[in-house]
């Protein structure tokens, strides 16, 4: 197949072997997939993420950096066909998505960090059966592979226990924070403030249901606020990842604050753990999304409640993927550039 891979931190373009599904495997033909931060951040910083797996525990830890991989985890594609042994739940033609895991030897791989199970940067990859789901033939193929991240935003969301009494700040309006937004807005949560340098991405929050929007440079988030009747901020959600963030979160929020850190900072971080402790602060670390979220990602864009139309931006083909990812980030870049391996 052709796919565009990673390969000792660069970016190539050429044939890589067909997989084969095995039992309980699925061989899908990809049709859009999104280009994820992570990604990027794989590209230069791969050998750090699989080493800091390697100490402390996590997904990547076996994957070979020095050997080829094809990326991509937000797809959508066509069943072609299914391992000997397999219950095959869909009709060979069946459009699916899924969570980007292969479930094998008790444990799990992850879709497009795994040498063995390439992602949606190729023509070809393999999904576990279990846990695909079927895409409405007729939704676009570039909206559908919007599920997958929509659905880490909504699981972040939830991981905060949200009640309608709180005032949530969502800090960083990418693809995760807008996520969160949606997630918020699902749940009947509101007033709902997002913060973010940008004045593209604060636009989008406000499409995606935001209440106020702030531009951190010109206006403290976490001061009463005089459009909320000076109520104040008490349910943060991190969408950032950088060093340094927690511990000013911690010395910015009010007493009893809850804080929800869902941006990936792989770097070691402080912060003050006396100041946590004098404002009864509670801190919920999220991960990535679960089946339940998955589901409901793809019944809401399906349905309407949640618009993801304006998260895609440019379409390219395999060609196109270095280039783009040298590009992902910026006030420029769109919140997902889509790949269509099927294109040069």
């Amino acid at each position: 197949m052709k796919a565009a891979y990673f390969i000792d931190g660069r970016v190539e373009v050429g044939s890589m072997p067909d997989p084969t599904p095995g039992k309980g495997q699925v061989l899908v033909r990809t049709h859009s997939c999104g280009m994820c931060a992570s990604d990027s951040h794989f590209l230069t910083s791969g050998k750090h993420v699989i080493e800091l797996c390697k100490k402390h525990g996590g997904p990547y830890a076996a994957l070979d950096f020095s050997k080829a991989f094809v990326p991509g985890h937000e797809f959508v594609g066509e069943i072609l066909d299914y391992g000997p042994g397999s219950r095959k739940p869909l009709r060979v033609g069946s459009k699916v998505t899924s969570m980007p895991l292969m479930l094998k030897d008790g444990g799990h791989a992850v879709i497009g960090y795994d040498n063995h199970c390439p992602g949606g940067f190729g023509e070809y990859m393999l999904l576990d059966e279990n846990l695909m789901i079927e895409v409405p033939a007729e939704l676009d193929d570039d909206i559908a592979a919007m599920t997958e991240p929509l659905a880490v935003g909504l699981e972040h969301a939830r991981r905060g226990a949200p009640t309608k009494d709180d005032v949530a700040l969502v800090l960083g309006c990418g693809a995760i924070g807008l996520g969160v937004i949606a997630g918020l807005k699902l749940m009947g949560i509101g007033p709902i403030v997002a913060a973010d340098f940008h004045e593209s991405r604060r636009l989008l929050a406000l499409d995606a249901g935001a209440d106020i929007v702030i531009d951190p440079k010109a206006q403290s988030a976490y001061e009463p606020l005089p459009d909320l009747g000076q109520r104040q901020v008490n349910l943060v959600y991190e969408c950032v990842g950088l060093p340094g963030l927690l511990q000013n979160i911690i010395q910015s929020v009010a007493f009893g604050a809850r804080i929800v850190m869902g941006g990936y900072c792989m770097e070691p971080d402080q912060f003050l753990i006396f100041a946590a402790q004098n404002k009864r602060l509670t801190v919920h670390f999220a991960g990535g999304e679960e089946p339940q979220d998955m589901a409901l990602a793809l019944q809401s864009i399906c349905d309407g409640r949640v618009d993801v139309s304006k998260w895609v931006g440019a379409r390219i083909g395999l060609n196109g993927v270095g280039k783009a990812l040298s590009e992902l980030s910026g006030p420029a870049a769109p919140v997902r550039t889509v790949v269509d391996p099927r294109c040069q």
